[in-house]
C-alpha cells in the first residue's frame, strides 16, 4: 500500500448524513475485494490512489459480494428486505473514496476528467483538498453526461437539461396523462415540485398564461430556472424555492409527489421518498385555498405503495374527503418503464401490476 498522506484538512462531499471520516487509510490496485470488504466492515475509509478502471472494478467485485436481499414472502417483505440491502451497499461501498484538488481534478491513472461534473453538482470551490466516495462521483459523472446531451421528452419541442440529484423524467407515463387533463389554455398554474420543469413547460406548450413552479431543492430551482431560459419562457415560467405552495390562487395546480411513502436514505432519494406522505398530505390540505373558484387539481401518482402494502388501498380516497376535494375526472395508464416488464425484478410481482393515474380534483 501507499504511504499515508498527510493528514490535511478536507471538504467531505455526500450525498448522505455519513459523517466525515476521521481517518483516510491509502490503498491502490494491489487491495483485493475480499480485503476491502473485511477493512470497511470494521469502519475504515479507503482512499484510492491507484488507477481509476481498477476501482469502478472494485466497486463490482465489493458488490457482487454483498449478501442478496432475500425476495420471499410478501411484496412488503420483499421490499423491506430490498431496501436493506441497498443501504449495506450504500453504507459498505460508500467507504471506497477518491481525493479532487482545487480545481477538483481526479489525480488516479486513467481517470476522466470530472472537474465540470463536480463544479455542475458543487459550485466552485475554494478548497484544496475535496475527498468524496466513488460511487458518487461515478452518478456525478453520468449526470453531467445526461446534462451534455439532454433528454428527449415526449411533446416537448426542445430537449430537457436535466441537473444532478433532480429526478430524471425518463418515465414517460405521468407525461401522456398531462396531456389527458384538457383545456388549459390562458390558465394561470402551479407546478408543486416542479424538479426540471417538465410538467410546467408541457401545460405552456398546451397554451397555459404563467406557471409559478416550486422546489424545496436548491438543484431543482437552478435546473428549472435553466430549462425556462433554454425554452425561452422565462417571462411565463418562475421558479421559487420553497415547500409546496407560492402565494395566492391559480387556476390549475398540478403535483407529481413522491410516491413511496417511506424516509429517503439520501439527498437524490427524495424524489421517489416522502416519509409519511407528508408533501403528498400537504399538497391535498392546501389545494381549496389555492385554487380559484372553479380552479382544479391535478395530481399524478402511482399505487405502487398501495401494491407493496405501504399504505391501504382507499387511503388516498380517504385523504381526498379530508380535504373536502372530489374526483372530476380520472386517468389510467399503466406502468411502461423496464422494471414493470422484468421478471428478474425482485418486486416484479407488485410492479408488473402498477398503475400511474392522474386525478382531477375540485373543491366540494
Amino acid at each position: 500500500m501507499p504511504d499515508a498522506p498527510e493528514a490535511a484538512p478536507f471538504t467531505w462531499r455526500t450525498e448522505s448524513d455519513t459523517p466525515a471520516p476521521e481517518k483516510l487509510i491509502p490503498v491502490d490496485d494491489a487491495l483485493k475485494a475480499d480485503d476491502a470488504l473485511r477493512l470497511v466492515r470494521k469502519g475504515s475509509f479507503l482512499l484510492y490512489q491507484g488507477d481509476f478502471h481498477n476501482a469502478r472494478q472494485l466497486l463490482g467485485a465489493m458488490g457482487r459480494r454483498l449478501p442478496t436481499p432475500r425476495h420471499s414472502g410478501t411484496p412488503l417483505e420483499s421490499f423491506r428486505s430490498e431496501r436493506r440491502a441497498r443501504a449495506i451497499e450504500h453504507e459498505t461501498l460508500g467507504r471506497i473514496v477518491v481525493e479532487l484538488d482545487a480545481d477538483y481534478k481526479l489525480a488516479l491513472k486513467r481517470a476522466p476528467d470530472v472537474t465540470v461534473a463536480c463544479k455542475q453538482a458543487w459550485g466552485k470551490t475554494t478548497d484544496a483538498r475535496t475527498v468524496v466516495p466513488l460511487k458518487t462521483l461515478l452518478g456525478l459523472v453520468g449526470a453531467a453526461e445526461w446534462r451534455k446531451k439532454g433528454l428527449e421528452v415526449p411533446g416537448l419541442t426542445r430537449k430537457l437539461t436535466p441537473h444532478y440529484g433532480v429526478y430524471l423524467p425518463t418515465r414517460t407515463d405521468y407525461i401522456e396523462l398531462l396531456r389527458r387533463l384538457g383545456e388549459v389554455k390562458g390558465k394561470t398554474c402551479f407546478d408543486i415540485g416542479t424538479g426540471t420543469g417538465v410538467l410546467a413547460l408541457m401545460l405552456l406548450q398546451k397554451g397555459a398564461a404563467s406557471v409559478v413552479g416550486t422546489d424545496i431543492d436548491p438543484r431543482a430551482v437552478a435546473c428549472a430556472q435553466e430549462n425556462a431560459k433554454f425554452f425561452k419562457v422565462e417571462d411565463k415560467f418562475t421558479i421559487e424555492e420553497r415547500a409546496l405552495y407560492p402565494k395566492g390562487r391559480a387556476d390549475l395546480v398540478v403535483c407529481n409527489p413522491p410516491w413511496v411513502p417511506e424516509p429517503p436514505k439520501n439527498r437524490v432519494d427524495r424524489a421517489v421518498f416522502d416519509e409519511g406522505s407528508q408533501m403528498l398530505m400537504g399538497f391535498l390540505d392546501g389545494l381549496p385555498k389555492h385554487l380559484t373558484p372553479g380552479g382544479r387539481g391535478a395530481l399524478l401518482i402511482s399505487n405502487l405503495a398501495e401494491l407493496l402494502g405501504l399504505r391501504e388501498q382507499g387511503w388516498l380516497e380517504a385523504e381526498f374527503d379530508r380535504c373536502l376535494l372530489t374526483i372530476a375526472g380520472r386517468f389510467e395508464m399503466t406502468a411502461k418503464h423496464g422494471k414493470a416488464k422484468d421478471k428478474s425484478d425482485p418486486l416484479h410481482a407488485a410492479r408488473s401490476k402498477e398503475v400511474t393515474t392522474l386525478y382531477v380534483l375540485q373543491v366540494k
